[in-house]
């Protein structure tokens, strides 16, 4: 779900009214952000360059450098591959190589068509001055399916080097049990997109599959202590999740969820009432009764925000802010939204090197917005 109807957003706003977390897991204001960049063209993913240079991905298929200081904006990066810039899919998330110092691979999801269908694919190649060379396909999400929503695609890079690659359904629903399908999974890959020798044995699985029974993944980060990948994922109507995606676990879309499939309201299907356990993995939390369209995952590390230390931020679709969950070990303790006044589709959040929170706003006039005091 990445609406924005105006009666949904109403009953957001609504939900949000009372406080949503104890005083006591509330801090000082949250400084407002400030804009670094700007008209960016529906931008989707984020990456630090070294020398403080940003690589910024944009949905219409243009990979494209801001400057350190946010000034200035790149001409199109070449070798980048042709993407479908349709519905959800496009350019879409971008990650850079753990030893990029050395071997400067840039990696990108993105939505690949082949005749009327299209699916997730993931390219690499080295970042060269203003261009990519020896751009590859790795990895190509099969089957290629009709339908422009639900493509996932956040990379993330595990601490032993291997790429997890977050794939949605496809808005085709029960292929994500299908353990022959990509649809509805994560998958797990070595960097040239070979399959690493210790993933899950699961029966008649494409051996690539770390996870299965996901809906449309958008966000997902490695917990700072333990390395497990943690991920967002949207719900139908109601029933966003957090979950953590663990080697051979199965998270139960569709035969499971919070929400209800769309049209399915005032029928069998109650939000709320889609119990996981035990048969599938339970999330560690949902957003009922109304979904927020979660995109972008990160964990905050940084000394800047000495009082968000250990918290999860969740940018926001529909919902239009930013959310920072409070954990204690899995647990999520208080939820907060943060900047629902300035009335911005938040596409991705990452932690920067700085210490600072850097945010993607989604729209034809994006902008990089940076928090930090």
């Amino acid at each position: 779900m990445e609406g924005t109807d105006p009666s949904r957003r109403a009953l957001l706003l609504a939900a949000l009214a009372p406080a949503l977390a104890p005083a006591s897991a509330r801090a000082a204001a949250a400084p407002e952000p400030v804009t670094f960049a700007q008209g960016l063209d529906r931008p989707w993913g984020l990456a630090f360059l070294p020398d403080g240079r940003l690589l910024v991905t944009q949905k219409s298929g243009a990979l494209v450098i801001v400057s350190a200081d946010g000034r200035r904006v790149s001409t199109p990066l070449a070798g980048v591959p042709a993407v479908a810039d349709s519905g959800q899919g496009g350019l879409l998330d971008v990650a850079l190589d753990p030893d990029f110092g050395t071997t400067p691979w840039v990696y990108l999801s993105y939505a690949e068509r082949d005749g009327l269908a299209s699916g997730t694919a993931v390219a690499r190649g080295r970042l060269v001055g203003d261009a990519l060379q020896g751009t590859t396909v790795i990895f190509r999400q099969q089957p290629k399916v009709v339908g422009s929503g639900h493509f996932g695609a956040r990379l993330v890079f595990a601490r032993d080097k291997t790429l997890f690659v977050t794939l949605g359904d496809r808005q085709k629903g029960e292929p994500a049990q299908d353990p022959a399908s990509h649809l509805g999974k994560v998958v797990r890959l070595n960097r040239d997109g070979s399959v690493p020798a210790d993933n899950p044995k699961l029966a008649g699985a494409r051996p690539e599959i770390w996870s299965l029974g996901h809906r449309n993944p958008q966000g997902a980060a490695l917990h700072p202590r333990t390395g497990e990948l943690w991920l967002v994922e949207h719900g139908p109507q109601g029933g966003d999740e957090l979950n953590i995606a663990r080697a051979g676990r199965n998270h139960g879309w569709p035969l499971r969820s919070q929400g209800c499939p769309y049209g399915s309201l005032g029928t069998a299907c109650r939000i709320g009432g889609g119990v996981h356990a035990p048969d599938f993995v339970e999330p560690l939390a949902t957003w009922v009764p109304t979904s927020i369209a979660p995109s972008g995952l990160a964990f905050y590390t940084g000394t800047m925000f000495p009082e968000w230390q250990g918290s999860l931020f969740v940018g926001a679709l529909a919902g239009r802010a930013l959310w920072r969950l409070t954990l204690d070990g899995e647990r999520v303790t208080a939820r907060e939204a943060l900047y629902g006044t300035l009335g911005e589709r938040f596409r991705d959040v990452r932690q920067g090197p700085d210490g600072a929170l850097w945010l993607l706003t989604d729209n034809a006039k994006g902008r990089i917005l940076r928090i930090a005091r």
